[in-house]
């Protein structure tokens, strides 16, 4: 394939063209979307590098998979992405991101970049998935976002999912008692492989999981620079993790905040280690690392159909919603089944 595709978003204003998303296009991209979060309320902050570092993962196929807006002198108005997990138990997802700025809004071209996702999603599903599986061709909207979610009901996607961030003070916290036969030790990364299998067992029957091979689970988890293996916490049964909560800190979100938040990102239990008490434990000594290290608060995000209880669970131990997200989902049909 050539390295470069032909910008192909159809449908913009004579005045804009689309190109193919380059990694020097992040400071600007980062910029817009400060400008948008102003009107947009996601509580997400991303800098240049953090937008970089997720663009030029091994796994992203930037010129294929990114699309820049730009006016006549060059600026950047809108961006787009279409990134594939490459895998799938149920389907094969495709993460649809981007942004419109706010100034450009209402022109149509928040609709010609949704129109780009659906054709790319739909060949990124025919290059990786297996025979037999679909896809879902994903996109996120919070409530402020009525416009945006107008037009993915358009363009056929429909809410899926309804998410909730959460988030809680680090003071007052609740006592980290590892339950009987447990023991909870710092991340370390001899173990990082052992995590990784576990949250495979962890997560199989939950809503949108894939399986991560050990590319992935460094290109997405472990290996981000926001990841801090001193304040995440394994729960250990006869030396074999049964229990796992990974924390990230995210310089931009800090400076956007003034708040050093800790992120838990991936929290799991092992099947056959769940009704112990072991997430709560788990949770609790993460939470306390944090609060040692100078956090002032921790947040996840969590579904709020988890069919594990980790909603009612995250409330025991504190966290209340601070804003909730519609997860859209576009379904592309098996090969040879459209």
């Amino acid at each position: 394939m050539p390295d470069v595709l032909p910008a192909d978003v159809t449908g913009l204003p004579a005045d804009l063209t689309a190109r193919p998303l380059t990694l020097d296009d992040a400071p600007a991209a980062a910029e817009l979307l400060e400008a948008a979060e102003a009107v947009d309320d996601t509580g997400e902050h991303e800098d240049a590098d953090d937008l970089a570092e997720w663009w030029g993962r091994g796994l992203v196929d930037l010129p294929r998979d990114g699309r820049a807006v730009v006016t006549g002198d060059g600026t950047l108005v809108a961006w787009a992405t279409s990134i594939s997990q490459r895998s799938g138990r149920e389907a094969l997802r495709v993460w649809a991101e981007g942004r419109v700025h706010p100034a450009w809004r209402g022109r149509g071209i928040g609709a010609a970049l949704v129109d780009w996702q659906v054709r790319r999603g739909t060949e990124q599903h025919a290059e990786f998935a297996p025979p037999g599986l679909p896809g879902r061709l994903v996109a996120s909207a919070w409530p402020s976002m009525t416009p945006l979610a107008r037009l993915l009901e358009r363009r056929g996607f429909a809410v899926e999912r309804l998410f909730a961030s959460m988030q809680r003070p680090l003071e007052d916290l609740p006592a980290a008692v590892a339950p009987a036969g447990i023991e909870l030790v710092p991340f370390t990364w001899d173990r990082d492989d052992e995590v990784r299998r576990a949250h495979n067992a962890a997560f199989t029957e939950h809503h949108g999981s894939t399986e991560r091979d050990e590319t992935a689970w460094r290109t997405w988890f472990t290996g981000v620079k926001a990841f801090r293996p001193d304040l995440s916490v394994l729960a250990l049964a006869d030396g074999v993790v049964a229990g796992y909560a990974l924390g990230y800190v995210y310089d931009a979100d800090t400076r956007a905040t003034g708040v050093r938040t800790l992120h838990l990102g991936q929290i799991g239990v092992l099947p056959g280690a769940r009704g112990r008490g072991v997430a709560g434990a788990t949770i609790a000594a993460a939470l306390a690392a944090g609060a040692a290290d100078g956090c002032g608060r921790a947040a996840l995000d969590v579904d709020t159909e988890n069919t594990t209880g980790a909603f009612a669970l995250y409330e025991r131990v504190g966290f209340r919603v601070a804003r909730t997200h519609h997860s859209w989902a576009y379904p592309v049909p098996p090969r040879g089944a459209r």
